[in-house]
């Protein structure tokens, strides 16, 4: 049985419910991502907030009822397409909003939080975005994979992110399997989306929520992915550990505690900047 850590189930009012994963203060055993929510979100649920020292990723699945609208400190407001994705790099701190494009209807997405190398959490902040039409796709018999970060079988996402990971979304057809390399060095983790998936052949459901991390152990590093009773969906995370310490408070996250300190003064001194008026 590979290793699992249990997610926990967390909502925001009726508007907002969620898979919650998260690492310990050194983000083991995701490190470099410090965590991930899968989400359902569908309407305001949380006001402009700042972040610093880490990344915001939001990835929408294409089975979102709506897309999200995007708006930061930096000035860009932008409409995130379901299968699309917007990764904010906070560094020294920016704040940000997201809601539903369209009241009323869901957005099914994940928001990963992935740590910055401390040596990039005081730089300016800035953002990627890829359009939905522009996720690399790779179709294998009864597997339809898409590459929004990282690279896989031969293609590339056009992203250069910050932090080294890889992230796949995997859709199964019933009794279709799959074998994913891992790149050398790197942690990997998956998150059962819908369905049931056998991992490495060990089922996960979403009745009993766990992440099997860490893998794969032994030299050939394939992770293998089998829906056996139906149509299923995962994501397949991977990224070179940092090994730093994670500070938190709130939205903030550094690698010390003078870091932190900083990051905090900066958010009473108006430094990270306001959002403009919608």
């Amino acid at each position: 049985m590979p290793a699992v850590a249990r997610l926990q189930r967390m909502s925001h009012g009726s508007q907002f419910r969620a898979f919650n994963l998260r690492g310990d203060r050194y983000a083991k055993p995701i490190d470099p991502f410090l965590g991930v929510d899968h989400a359902w979100i569908n309407g305001p649920t949380f006001p402009p907030h700042p972040h610093a020292g880490f990344s915001v990723v939001s990835y929408l699945f294409l089975d979102s009822q709506t897309g999200i609208d995007n708006r930061d400190s930096l000035g860009n407001r932008n409409l995130i397409q379901p299968g699309g994705l917007h990764w904010t790099a906070a560094g020294e701190g920016v704040v940000h909003e997201e809601i539903p494009a369209e009241p009323g209807k869901t957005v099914h997405m994940l928001q990963i939080f992935i740590n910055l190398p401390e040596d990039h959490q005081a730089n300016a902040p800035f953002t990627l975005t890829l359009e939905p039409q522009d996720v690399p796709v790779v179709r294998w018999p009864g597997a339809k994979i898409r590459v929004p970060l990282g690279g896989f079988a031969d293609v590339v996402s056009p992203l250069s992110p910050p932090t080294d990971v890889r992230m796949l979304d995997i859709t199964l057809e019933q009794g279709s399997e799959v074998q994913i390399p891992v790149p050398q060095g790197h942690v990997a983790f998956v998150m059962l989306i819908d369905g049931e998936v056998h991992v490495d052949g060990h089922a996960f459901d979403l009745a009993d929520p766990q992440v099997p991390v860490n893998l794969p152990q032994g030299p050939d590093r394939l992770v293998t992915l089998h829906a056996k009773k139906a149509t299923a969906k995962a994501v397949v995370f991977s990224g070179t550990p940092l090994n730093q310490p994670v500070y938190w408070q709130g939205p903030l996250a550094l690698a010390s505690q003078g870091a932190l300190a900083k990051a905090v003064n900066g958010i009473q001194r108006g430094a990270f900047g306001t959002l403009q008026a919608r």
